[in-house]
């Protein structure tokens, strides 16, 4: 367990700083004071999700949460396991993300932008931690064996139907190509040797669920490997949901800044983290399904019972002290949701910014709370922002991925995304739906509540003030008794006030020097402004 390892490999991180075993990363957690060790005796049928899930529910600020590492784990008969459970150790806040990459969390955009960019192929071992203890053949099916010697905990009780995998890396392989894929997947415990998957069939992927439809039409079963534990690195690739045929381990190398150690499944013919916890190793049934579920899912309803993939366990290998790894997933915000949010919204920003050149863009965030990050997206604009640009934004935000951006609302930098009455204030007294609003029909529903509507809409809302019609034009915006103008990429380019009683504009003198001095050097010309335009502005707000 902790405390047992090889005390010169008790620091080894990766070239960039991130610890390359899960244990290592607890310990570095522990120092920090993210984590809490729980020692008495818990229920992980009824008693251990829940109590780390208030934390999230339970009015507790983000930097309040903590990583839990439960020692005396027990079943509802009261029976104990040798194997500890770790939950919230991968996202329970930004922070402890970050001790996972390696970090800080304001790096942690640019650094899956750099990974995905420059891959680190993994290299090949020959022996592994992973492989320390082996289970497989008719060992699995022993009393107490086989699945049944795991602590998998119940994340919903009352609701779901059995113990859940939730913190999977479910590697499958590409039988035409070979290329792996890592995706994290939930897993039901059916019998010792037998798990339901269920890969879903997502717009573009999910990779594992293209790899069973090829397998399908080969009539034969699909190689499946279930991560359970490793470094945080390559655990965090499972939900980014990358391009299918990129390989995740190799981006996983990037991240870590050098390749990943990997060894040869014992009876699949895949490759896993040699320094994974837990590795359960099987084969998922390319033709018949069976029911999985009822399970508390994100978007705060129950999945019912419906039929997903069947996976025969072949083997089960670990560390001699594995320690299990689950995930709260459930109502947002969650652990699950910090995973993506942390990493989704600077890859939403790096898109607008970077690659589709969106000029005036300050910031996104995407709404955690209950419509868990996919739903509803806010866009930051610089006041004065061109009215194209920030289309251009909301467009590009929409239809970055299938499954998010089905609400967007572009707003000033002045308007904190985490406050609702500012947003409602905004949508209030700065946009007009008769011009300001877009409805897109033909959108793919995406994840959610399970019914029989096939596509959904994108509603595209414009509240940021002080947007003129052309992506270069000016924009005059009339704060209290200030006059502000504004180029077409957000800059302020001038400034005058506004005299009483008569109301007429003064220029500011030493401002309107500086600022015409910067047209000069710009060659940008500030037009002074008119009553009549003023008026114009002062209507439109």
């Amino acid at each position: 367990m902790l405390g047992a390892s090889d005390p010169a490999k008790r620091y080894q991180h990766s070239a960039a700083g991130a610890p390359l075993d899960f244990q290592q990363h607890l310990r570095l957690l522990e120092e920090r004071g993210l984590l809490t060790r729980i020692d008495r005796a818990i229920d992980k049928d009824s008693e251990l999700h829940p109590l780390v899930r208030w934390q999230f529910q339970g009015g507790l600020t983000e930097d309040q949460r903590r990583a839990f590492l439960f020692t005396n784990v027990v079943d509802g008969s009261g029976r104990g396991y040798d194997i500890p459970v770790a939950v919230g150790a991968l996202g329970a806040s930004p922070a402890i993300y970050a001790v996972g990459m390696g970090r800080p969390v304001e790096d942690i955009g640019d650094a899956w932008t750099q990974a995905i960019a420059a891959p680190i192929p993994p290299v090949v071992v020959s022996a592994a931690a992973c492989q320390e203890v082996v289970t497989k053949g008719s060992d699995l099916v022993r009393p107490g064996e086989g699945l049944a010697s795991l602590p998998i905990p119940i994340s919903t009780p009352g609701f779901d139907s059995a113990p859940y995998l939730t913190a999977t890396l479910c590697i499958t392989r590409d039988p035409e190509n070979g290329v792996q894929n890592m995706g994290t997947y939930r897993g039901a415990l059916k019998a010792q040797d037998r798990l339901g998957v269920r890969m879903s069939s997502r717009p573009g992927g999910a990779g594992g669920y293209l790899h069973w439809r090829k397998y399908q039409k080969r009539k034969e079963p699909m190689p499946c490997a279930i991560v359970i534990g490793c470094a945080p690195v390559v655990l965090f690739t499972g939900p980014q949901k990358l391009p299918v045929d990129q390989d995740e381990m190799a981006v996983a190398g990037g991240l870590a800044g050098s390749p990943i150690r990997i060894v040869k499944a014992a009876t699949v013919d895949l490759y896993v983290p040699a320094d994974a916890e837990i590795v359960i190793e099987g084969l998922i049934d390319s033709e018949w399904l069976e029911p999985e579920g009822p399970f508390g899912e994100s978007h705060g309803h129950v999945a019912l019972e419906d039929f997903n993939m069947s996976m025969k366990v072949t083997a089960i290998t670990r560390k001699r002290s594995p320690v299990f790894v689950s995930i709260i997933s459930q109502v947002t915000p969650s652990e699950s949701s910090v995973i993506k949010k942390v990493a989704f919204e600077p890859m939403f920003l790096a898109h607008l910014r970077d690659q589709l050149g969106i000029r005036g863009i300050k910031g996104l965030t995407m709404h955690e709370p209950f419509t868990n990050l996919r739903k509803v997206i806010f866009l930051q604009f610089a006041r004065g922002t061109g009215r194209t640009e920030v289309w251009r934004g909301l467009q590009g935000a929409a239809s970055l991925r299938a499954d998010c951006g089905k609400i967007c609302i572009a707003v000033s930098e002045d308007i904190d995304p985490a406050n609702t009455d500012a947003i409602f204030w905004s949508l209030a007294y700065r946009s007009n739906p008769g011009e300001d609003v877009q409805i897109l029909t033909h959108r793919s529903a995406g994840h959610g509540p399970k019914s029989d509507v096939r596509e959904d809409a994108t509603i595209l809302i414009d509240a940021a003030p002080g947007a003129l019609a052309g992506a270069g034009d000016s924009a005059y915006v009339v704060d209290q008794d200030v006059v502000r103008l504004y180029d077409g990429t957000g800059t302020l380019r001038w400034t005058a006030a506004i005299q009483e009683p008569q109301r007429q504009v003064a220029v500011a003198s030493a401002p309107a020097r500086a600022d015409r001095s910067s047209e000069a050097a710009s060659g940008v010309s500030a037009p002074r402004p008119t009553a009549s335009s003023i008026s114009r502005s002062a209507a439109a707000r």
